[in-house]
């Protein structure tokens, strides 16, 4: 199986890296000074669950999809607007793409069924421009859940977790997420198949869309957050108005509230990926997911008070960041 990986970043190289361990045939697609370092060294993974290394094919040009059976898309899901339309200029006909954004994926309506099926949210895709261009039937979704970071060029500290949980929009087994499970599943990883992957990516979303702009507004950790009872119960009454959204879109959250809220709180000493980008001065990605959840409370008429302020407040927030950085 031939897979490119789009994004090669710190999630985009492990995974790669992993892959190519597993006997698949891989080529990163990234840029910079992690592109060169990965072209003349290899991928370095270390990992509490053992250090290895890899050597896949590495390059900056998009069309080294062309030829590829999967296509996993690592980047931010704010590039996937600009990027779509020009993948799509080189995916194979029976290519599949594996979506590995957070928060609601622009797929999120294909095959829902009920009033909101094949809807498309501004908050994720931009005047539906994302599904247009790529068309349905060709997605596989994925949560993924381990954490990484690029520790110096080529070099990829691997923190915890192996599981990307995939699933078809549609709901139904295919012989394509067996394909991909096994591939994923040989370079040591975790692939789980859901037969309805909704409930894993708001489960995801509970955390994400209320731990990472709290996050970056206030510049705590997540053991900080922890520290302030009222801090706490404004985290809750966040996570409140999302379960209230997934249920009013029949969902069912495998973990209730006050469990997926200790667990993060639990982490302790641990910057959030949002408050890392601020840090770095990087655009921030909560459109997909607190920006997405106020949109969908409005479109089936649910108070979330809280969420509204919190992406309002994490929206203004990126804007004068970006203004402070020349280019961003």
């Amino acid at each position: 199986m031939r897979i490119a990986v789009v994004g090669a970043g710190a999630i985009g190289a492990y995974a790669g890296a992993a892959l190519a361990r597993g006997g698949a045939d891989v080529v990163l697609i990234a840029r910079g000074a992690h592109l060169a370092a990965m072209q003349t060294r290899g991928v370095e993974v270390r990992s509490p669950r053992g250090d290895f290394r890899a050597h896949p094919e590495v390059t900056d040009e998009l069309a080294a999809i062309e030829g590829a059976d999967v296509v996993l898309i690592t980047l931010k899901a704010y590039s996937l607007p600009e990027l779509m339309p020009r993948l799509v200029r080189h995916l194979s006909p029976e290519a599949t793409v594996v979506a590995g954004q957070n928060g609601i994926p622009w797929w999120y309506f294909e095959s829902h069924g009920g009033p909101l099926d094949g809807r498309h949210l501004e908050s994720v895709d931009p005047g539906g421009g994302i599904q247009a261009s790529l068309g349905t039937g060709r997605t596989v979704g994925t949560v993924v859940y381990p954490a990484a970071e690029i520790v110096e060029p080529g070099v990829i500290q691997h923190v915890e977790g192996t599981r990307f949980t995939i699933g078809e929009p549609n709901r139904k087994p295919s012989e394509r997420c067996r394909a991909i499970s096994e591939a994923f599943v040989a370079g040591g990883l975790k692939c789980p198949i859901e037969e309805d992957l909704r409930g894993q990516i708001w489960l995801k979303l509970l955390g994400n869309a209320s731990f990472n702009p709290v996050s970056a507004l206030t510049r705590a950790t997540l053991g900080e957050l922890g520290e302030t009872p009222e801090m706490v119960d404004a985290l809750r009454a966040m996570m409140e108005e999302m379960a209230a959204v997934a249920e009013a879109l029949d969902v069912e959250i495998p973990v209730g509230i006050e469990r997926r809220l200790e667990r993060g709180l639990a982490v302790g000493d641990h910057k959030t990926s949002m408050l890392q980008d601020l840090e770095a001065g990087k655009p921030l990605e909560y459109a997909c997911m607190s920006g997405a959840v106020v949109e969908l409370a409005e479109l089936l008429d649910i108070c979330a008070p809280h969420m509204t302020a919190v992406n309002a407040a994490v929206g203004a927030l990126d804007d004068l960041s970006r203004r402070a950085v020349p280019n961003s």
